[in-house]
């Protein structure tokens, strides 16, 4: 790995292990859920030692044996870390039941390369008895060795300030199109990423996609993905979708919810008050790792430099999932949306917070922002009055810039540095 990511003990360190530390000591059951290959593994390992064993269902005994007797597999075990419990989902009950038995913190520590918090019998068996830990592949703090409190800075109303020599220009057009998956990062050129990359998406259709759901036509999926890149920023149309490999409307939406259940993709839901009536009321998509989006848009650094037009979509799901990323430790519990009106104006991503507080940010692959780009701001900021915190155009520049009351166009590496 790169002598210049901040590793301790050989590991870059993840900005969620205190809060996973923190739910092990009061809670029986704890889920790091998030894509494969983003990390989980190393996480939970971190956590296993004589009294709480290390076992992947991805060791075919293993899963044999978790399938086969899931109570007898759960009866044995004091303590455990179990990795990819998606592949075995009979496991939950029998966890439930032995949780419920022996009410001691700290059981289980599971991971899940799907949301299982989607599937209803798994969601409601283990209701109060489990806490969700989101990890998706790092984001840029993790790399860079930063604080990671950009959010926290924002809602708490902190003087904006440039903390460091922001990225720019090329320099950050490799950090998009790069990702943070750690195979991804650990490799020097792109087109040993490119490679790694698409035996990735090959290994998660293959694979993953049986052990969650049973699809009819399977071989539709890796188009389906390339299809959904080409739409990444946008509404989501589950019409088009399906139009583009003859599925049907409905059959396109399961796909869809199918692909988002591997943290593979994101619909990020309408912002909607009963204070405007223009709203669209359409859900918005995003990839999770621009990585990945990037290589299957085939969007290289040349081709951004040619044309800046490609960069736009893969920028906004980059700062969309950095943000989710930054939400995972913040000690807040956000919502996160998008606004849209009929007349096309728009603010990329809408965090609330519990108490009504609203962010907004925009995001503009462009080194220029004008006073028209805010405009879907200063409606949102009007639209919610006093619990408006602040509006932010994030983009390629390297300079904090006022455009009025609490709105400002700041570097898109704000998010990390």
């Amino acid at each position: 790995m790169s002598d210049s990511l901040p590793e301790k003990n050989g590991l870059i360190e993840r900005r969620v292990r205190p809060h996973v530390e923190t739910a092990l000591s009061d809670t029986r059951v704890v889920l790091i859920a998030g894509p494969r290959q983003a990390g989980k593994t190393t996480l939970a390992r971190q956590f296993s030692r004589t009294d709480r064993p290390y076992l992947t269902l991805d060791d075919a005994a293993t899963l044999q044996a978790a399938r086969t007797d899931p109570v007898g597999f759960v009866r044995g075990l004091k303590r455990a870390v179990i990795d990819e419990v998606q592949r075995a989902p009979e496991l939950m009950l029998a966890i439930k039941e032995s949780v419920d038995t022996d009410q001691e913190p700290g059981r289980f520590l599971l991971t899940g390369s799907a949301n299982l918090a989607t599937v209803p019998a798994i969601a409601d068996s283990l209701a109060g008895r489990m806490a969700v830990i989101p990890l998706l592949p790092f984001a840029q703090c993790e790399l860079a060795g930063t604080s990671g409190n950009f959010l926290d800075r924002l809602f708490a109303g902190d003087d904006l300030q440039l903390a460091a020599e922001p990225v720019t220009g090329k320099a950050l057009t490799d950090i998009v199109l790069r990702g943070g998956y750690p195979e991804v990062v650990r490799r020097s050129t792109a087109g040993r990423r490119r490679a790694w990359l698409e035996d990735y998406v090959s290994l998660i259709l293959d694979r993953d996609v049986r052990d969650i759901a049973n699809i009819d036509q399977l071989d539709r999926l890796p188009r389906l993905l390339d299809v959904l890149a080409e739409h990444a920023g946008q509404l989501t149309n589950h019409s088009s979708f399906g139009a583009a490999l003859g599925l049907s409307s409905v059959t396109a939406q399961k796909y869809v919810a199918i692909l988002e259940r591997l943290f593979l993709v994101r619909t990020l839901p309408p912002w909607s008050t009963n204070r405007l009536t223009r709203l669209i009321k359409t859900p918005k998509l995003h990839f999770l790792d621009t990585g990945l989006l990037g290589a299957l848009r085939d969007t290289d650094a040349e081709d951004v430099l040619n044309d800046r037009s490609r960069f736009g979509p893969i920028l906004e799901s980059f700062v969309v999932s950095e943000i989710f990323k930054l939400a995972a430790w913040s000690d807040r519990r956000l919502t996160f949306s998008h606004y849209r009106t009929k007349d096309q104006d728009e603010v990329d991503l809408v965090i609330e917070d519990r108490r009504g507080r609203v962010i907004g940010i925009e995001v503009k692959a462009a080194a220029t922002v004008r006073q028209q780009d805010l405009r879907g701001l200063r409606q949102l900021q009007e639209a919610v009055g006093d619990r408006f915190v602040h509006g932010i155009v994030l983009h390629d520049h390297d300079r904090i810039t006022p455009f009025g009351e609490k709105l400002h166009a700041m570097p898109l590496s704000s998010l990390w540095l």
